[in-house]
């Protein structure tokens, strides 16, 4: 539809000819996300105009198609000059159920004694509030200007009575507005006490049930899969919490909260969604998260009594550090994006093995069990163990660091165990950075256990390449069958090359001077040695 002919119809259209004309140009529009820029001006005006349309008493159809419009047109970040005002921003949220300043909630935001257009008209302003924050500096300020947080944290005390959309986009939006404003997350966290709500959103969307005080009740063997609805909730609430928690600033209330969302998240590692590629995404942003808490938090994740452990590992339940091994592995596999999708993980399982021993213990059975393949080079194969020595010579800096660090903590930062499982050339890297190339440990104190070289490679060690990691096979000797006059004559024409090589200065012969130093042979074969000038006599 032309413009120019909207906005011309729509000044003067009642409330049906308006609804009309609008659910019109969505149906045309509603895959548009490239605009013409010579319109800009004429996008920006119909902006203008829905939002005269929408301060209009209407029925809730109207009030949909509107909204419905103007998401498509806040999709173009240049024309939300009329809607990024204090004014349309408070049409929006109004349109949300959201409070802003000291105004009261409503308490039917999205619930059940609305009409089914009603929830919807609901829905659809919140996505509109989602597009112009995010595409819209201006709009971010107003956010804070009317304390939309406030009132964003206001709807999450009725989380429970949500209507599932309604709080999908209530809570994208504290995420959008917790990660363009970052002054906006001290409100959160501290005025709002907002990480308590979102932990109390994921309680009710994973529908934890509390067997101790940081242990969560284990699915069932035939629990149901996570729906996809609690599953995308849970994942806009972790995004959320995780620009919460990104501050250094902790007290032991933080402590107490951050240690609830651990074992929550230890339950939803241990869920499975409706699809692996969901459970996948699921547990990424669980990795992430755990990433901004304390270690010493960790400890949650094994300690759960109830559940019980194994005796080899202090009774730690270790089931969920197999989850975090798995989806490691799984990111390896996909072979791209290592950075983004990999590191956070690697990261979360270097740091609780250097802080927590029975998960060290556990990851080092299982990546680096006793050496007994000393045939091949330690990054060919299809373990973990090759997978992650491979990655020590990636073309990432921050992914090769990642690797070697975590291999070299399961190693309890010992130069002599890290060679052993990964040769020199692959290791490297690391102990240049670590300034040990001449061995030694790190400065993180282990215990005093020591693992023990299998039989196979005790008597493998001896013939062991230390730069490549394994026992090579011996090559054959190009001499051995030539005669004495062949010989003499590969020596002459040896000794011609470094001749010709030593005068066009591409190699410069070196000897060592008295005094232990190195210099060029030429000058080391005209100094006079010292005489020692002591007197024998006293």
């Amino acid at each position: 539809m032309d413009l120019n002919t909207i906005l011309s119809q729509l000044e003067t259209a009642n409330e049906e000819d308006a609804g009309e004309l609008l659910r019109r140009y969505n149906q045309e529009n509603t895959q548009t996300f490239k605009f013409d820029q010579k319109e800009e001006a004429l996008r920006s005006k119909l902006c203008q105009g829905v939002l005269m349309v929408l301060r209009k008493q209407m029925r809730p159809s109207c009030q949909k198609a509107c909204l419905e419009t103007l998401r498509i047109l806040s999709r173009d970040k240049h024309v939300l000059a009329p809607v990024a005002t204090r004014e349309g921003m408070l049409v929006l949220t109004g349109m949300a159920g959201l409070q802003t300043g000291q105004e009261e909630a409503h308490d039917d935001q999205g619930g059940s004694s609305q009409s089914e257009e009603e929830q919807r008209v609901v829905v659809e302003a919140l996505k509109c509030l989602c597009n112009v924050v995010y595409n819209s500096p201006a709009a971010q300020q107003v956010c804070v200007d009317i304390q939309l947080a406030r009132g964003l944290c206001a709807s999450l005390h009725s989380s429970s009575s949500w209507q599932h959309e309604v709080g999908l986009f209530v809570l994208r939006l504290l995420f959008l507005l917790s990660a363009l404003r970052p002054d906006v997350r001290g409100v959160l966290r501290k005025d709002c006490h907002a990480v308590r709500l979102l932990t109390e959103v994921l309680e009710h969307t994973l529908d934890v049930r509390w067997v101790g005080t940081y242990e969560a009740a284990p699915p069932g063997p035939e629990a149901r899969p996570l729906p996809a609805e609690n599953n995308e909730r849970a994942m806009e609430a972790l995004k959320a919490l995780f620009n919460l928690t990104l501050s250094e600033a902790r007290n032991e209330e933080d402590d107490h909260q951050f240690r609830l969302i651990a074992a929550i998240l230890r339950r939803l590692l241990m869920l499975n969604t409706e699809t692996e590629e969901k459970t996948e995404e699921a547990h990424s942003h669980a990795v992430n998260l755990l990433n901004n808490l304390p270690v010493s938090c960790l400890d949650v994740l094994i300690d759960v009594p109830v559940q019980g452990g194994q005796e080899k590992y202090g009774g730690k339940n270790v089931e969920v550090v197999q989850v975090l091994l798995d989806f490691m592995e799984k990111r390896i596999d996909k072979g791209s994006n290592y950075k983004e999708g990999l590191t956070p993980v690697l990261s979360l399982l270097t740091e609780g093995s250097r802080c927590h021993r029975e998960i060290r213990r556990y990851l080092k059975a299982q990546v680096l069990p006793p050496l007994k393949d000393v045939k091949n080079r330690p990054e060919v194969g299809s373990t973990i163990r090759n997978k992650l020595v491979r990655l020590m010579t990636h073309v990432d800096m921050g992914v090769k660091q990642t690797a070697a660090e975590f291999l070299f903590v399961l190693c309890k930062e010992s130069v002599d165990n890290l060679l052993k499982y990964t040769g020199y050339g692959n290791a490297a890297g690391l102990l240049v950075a670590r300034g040990l190339l001449a061995g030694g440990r790190g400065e993180t104190q282990y215990s005093e256990d020591e693992d023990s070289d299998t039989e196979e490679y005790k008597s493998a060690k001896p013939f062991i390449n230390p730069i490549t990691g394994h026992v090579e096979e011996p090559m054959p000797n190009p001499i051995e069958e030539m005669t004495e006059e062949q010989k003499e004559y590969e020596a002459e024409n040896l000794v011609k090359m470094f001749d010709k090589l030593s005068r066009q200065n591409v190699i410069r012969p070196m000897g060592v001077r008295p005094d232990g130093t190195l210099a060029p042979l030429e000058e080391t074969l005209c100094d006079p040695p010292e005489e020692n000038s002591e007197s024998d006599s006293d």
